[in-house]
C-alpha cells in the first residue's frame, strides 16, 4: 500500500456526548479539519484586513493556475507581504467597499486576493502573533499569482523568484500527499480563487465584477470610470466622470449571483440486501481493476437520500431502500461538497442495468474482497502501476483513504459509524 497521509481528527474526538453514544464519533475526511478560524463577520473589516495583510507573521499562499506553491509534496510554502507587494501594492484594504465600488474601473486588473483565516494555534513566542480585539493568531491569505493583465509582470517576476529558490507549484492533484492540515488550507484557497476567476462577469447582466468581502463576495458595480470607449446616449466617459452601466438584478437584495457556489455530490457504498456483497462501478479512464463507488450531483429540489436512490438507478439500475448519511468531504475540483452515504438494495432490486452509460462497468463484490484490496490495493491513480508490479494484476484497486470512498467501504466494512463490531 502507498504512503498516504493521516487523516484530519474531528472535532472534539475524545469527548463524551449523548450524540456520539446513540450515532458513533464523528468522520472527519481529507481536505476537512483547516487549522484556521475563518473570521467571515470580519471580511468586511477593512481596518482589520489591513493590519492583517501587513503583519509580519502573515503567510500567504501563493497559486499560479491554481497549482499551490510548495517545497514539495509533503509541504507548502508560504511568503511574506515583502515578497507580495509587487503583486498586491502597498495595501488593497485602505479603501471601505464602498469607495472601491464607486471607483470601480474595469480597465485595471486588481490582484485576486482572500483571506483565508487565524491560525490561532500557539506557537513557543506568542508575542509574535497577530492580535486584534480578542482573537490572537496567525492570518494567512491566499493570493492568484497566475500572470494577467497589468500585473502579468509582477506575477511573472514573483513566480520566477520563488522557483529559483527551488520551490514548485504542486499540478494537478499531487497536493493530495499534503499533511491534513494543509490539505485542508489548500482546498479553501483553491476554492475560492477558482469561483472568481470563473466569476469575471455578472450572471445577472454581463457586466465585469468586483470581489470585494475579503474575496468572498462580487458585486455588480453601477458605475466604470474605465477609459473605454463610450457611443451610447448613457453619459460619457472622462477620468473623472464614471459611466452608467445598465441596471441590474443583482445590485437589489441578497443574489446568490454574488456569492461563492458549493455544490451538493452525493456519494455512495451500496450493499446488497441480503449484505453479503458491495457495488462497485468504474468509468472507462480508470486504469485497469480500479474501481470506487458511485456519485453524482444532487438535483435541484430533491433530498440526499433521493439524490442516492437516483443517482444508483441511472448509473446501475439498483433499486435503494433505506438510505444512511454517513460523513462529509469538501472536494476543491473545483468546489464540491461530497456527501457519503450507505444504502442498502432492496430484494429483488439488485439486476445491474447501466441505463446511462456513464460507467464503462458495474459489478458487485464480496465483501471479503474489498476488505483484502483496503488492506493492500489503495493508492492514487499515479501509483496503480508500482502497486500491480507489488500485488500482482487484475487484484480489486481502491481509491485511497484521502477519499471518501475509502472511508465509507472502511466504515461498511469494518463497522459503520464507529460503532462496535462490523456492519456486514
Amino acid at each position: 500500500m502507498s504512503s498516504q497521509p493521516d487523516l484530519p481528527e474531528a472535532a472534539h474526538a475524545d469527548l463524551d456526548s449523548m450524540l456520539s453514544r446513540k450515532f458513533g464519533k464523528e468522520v472527519a475526511n481529507y481536505f476537512s479539519g483547516s487549522p484556521l478560524n475563518r473570521l467571515s463577520w470580519l471580511r468586511t473589516d477593512h481596518k482589520f484586513l489591513t493590519d492583517a495583510v501587513k503583519h509580519p507573521s502573515t503567510a500567504f499562499l501563493l497559486l499560479n493556475n491554481l497549482s499551490p506553491l510548495a517545497h514539495d509534496t509533503t509541504k507548502l510554502a508560504f511568503s511574506s507581504y515583502a515578497d507580495v507587494r509587487p503583486v498586491i501594492g502597498d495595501s488593497p484594504y485602505t479603501r471601505t467597499e464602498e469607495e472601491l465600488i464607486s471607483t470601480y474601473d474595469s480597465s485595471k486588473t486588481i490582484a485576486q486576493l482572500v483571506f483565508l483565516g487565524l491560525d490561532e494555534r500557539k506557537p513557543s513566542d506568542p508575542s509574535s502573533l497577530f492580535t486584534y480585539t480578542s482573537f490572537t493568531g496567525r492570518p494567512f491569505f491566499a493570493l492568484d499569482v497566475t500572470p494577467k493583465g497589468s500585473i502579468a509582470g509582477a506575477c511573472t517576476s514573483l513566480i520566477t523568484t520563488k522557483e529559483s529558490a527551488g520551490l514548485t507549484f504542486l499540478t494537478g492533484r499531487t497536493h493530495m500527499t499534503l499533511p491534513a492540515p494543509e490539505a485542508a488550507i489548500v482546498a479553501q484557497s483553491r476554492s475560492m480563487l477558482d469561483w472568481n476567476a470563473r466569476s469575471p462577469f455578472c450572471a445577472g447582466c454581463g457586466q465585469p465584477t468586483l470581489s470585494i468581502n475579503a474575496g468572498y463576495k462580487r458585486t455588480c458595480p453601477p458605475t466604470d470610470m474605465s477609459s473605454l470607449a463610450n457611443s451610447g446616449s448613457i453619459g460619457s466617459t472622462s477620468g473623472n466622470t464614471p459611466r452608467q452601466r445598465p441596471d441590474c438584478a443583482t445590485r437589489k437584495g441578497v443574489s446568490n449571483l454574488c456569492f461563492p457556489r458549493t455544490d451538493p455530490t452525493v456519494i455512495m457504498c451500496v450493499i446488497s440486501s441480503d449484505s453479503t456483497r458491495i457495488l462497485l462501478g468504474r468509468q472507462a479512464r480508470f486504469p485497469p481493476n480500479w474501481y470506487s463507488c458511485l456519485a453524482g450531483f444532487v438535483e435541484p429540489a430533491e433530498s440526499v437520500e433521493e439524490a442516492v436512490r437516483r443517482e444508483v438507478m441511472e448509473e446501475a439500475g439498483i433499486r435503494l431502500g433505506r438510505v444512511v448519511i454517513h460523513s462529509t468531504q469538501p472536494w476543491p475540483y473545483p468546489a464540491s461538497l461530497m456527501i457519503g452515504a450507505v444504502g442498502q438494495a432492496v430484494p429483488g432490486g439488485e439486476e445491474i442495468v447501466l441505463n446511462d452509460k456513464e460507467l464503462e462497468k458495474a459489478r458487485w463484490f464480496g465483501v471479503e474482497e474489498v476488505r483484502e484490496a483496503l488492506r493492500s490495493g489503495t493508492g492514487r491513480l499515479d501509483e496503480l502501476e508500482r502497486m500491480e508490479e507489488v500485488g500482482g494484476k487484475g487484484v480489486l484497486r481502491l481509491p485511497p483513504k484521502t477519499a471518501i470512498a475509502n472511508q465509507l467501504l472502511e466504515a461498511v466494512c469494518g463497522g459503520f459509524a464507529g460503532r462496535e463490531g462490523a456492519l456486514l
